[in-house]
């Protein structure tokens, strides 16, 4: 039987690359985009649009959309875009509200790849760098999952980058970044392969070898 997966942010960078590897491993995907003109990106990949404003969901709407997946992947972000209230709204806010909309669907609820940074929790952004809203919404998210029953994994890549990947290092500390990169394509595999091991908790901090 094939199995479903829903990837939250799905014209993003990664999460376009993710679908079409995800799509090449014999998963069905849907993509949850909020711009309806981005619905020809993701068809593309082979993925299924959904149009929906994540914003928006109440916790219970959030249980109607994510019924149904085996594997949900968190790869949406305000990516620096827009106002600290834009960012709250989707990294924290629209994160928690899914968190908590898959511990009430319990034992039904699909495994969840949240897409996080390297060192997030216990981060040392300065609450006036215009780095901090990102940096405290995914922390807020990661401690939250961290004491969670559902089955989870997060991934931790370094900054982004476009180059193409090499080889990939996991590193068991998250010291600060610093010069540590990581390619947009390592995170659609690393991706790939959480769907596939569906860990029930974790944490996988890495970076371009």
């Amino acid at each position: 039987m094939t199995r479903k997966v829903l990837i939250i942010g799905g014209h993003g960078k990664v999460a376009l690359l993710a679908a079409l590897l995800l799509k090449d491993a014999g998963f069905d995907v849907t993509s949850m985009i909020r711009n309806p003109d981005h619905e020809s990106d993701v068809i593309a990949t082979g993925a299924q649009p959904l149009v929906q404003d994540l914003t928006t969901l109440s916790v219970e709407r959030w249980q109607d959309v994510l019924g149904g997946f085996d594997s949900v992947v968190w790869s949406a972000g305000a990516g620096g875009k827009g106002t600290s209230a834009d960012t709250y709204a989707i990294d924290r806010d629209g994160a928690m509200r899914m968190i908590d909309a898959l511990e009430q669907l319990g034992d039904s609820a699909p495994h969840l790849v949240m897409v996080s940074y390297f060192g997030s929790v216990g981060h040392s952004v300065p609450e006036h760098h215009g780095f901090y809203p990102y940096a405290d919404a995914k922390e807020t998210v990661d401690v939250r999952l961290a004491h969670s029953t559902i089955k989870h994994v997060i991934l931790a890549p370094a900054t982004l980058t476009d180059d193409p990947t090499a080889s990939i290092t996991v590193h068991e500390q998250e010291n600060a970044a610093g010069d540590l990169k990581t390619s947009r394509s390592a995170v659609a595999q690393m991706i790939v392969q959480a769907v596939n091991e569906g860990k029930e908790s974790g944490r996988i901090a890495f970076t371009d070898a």
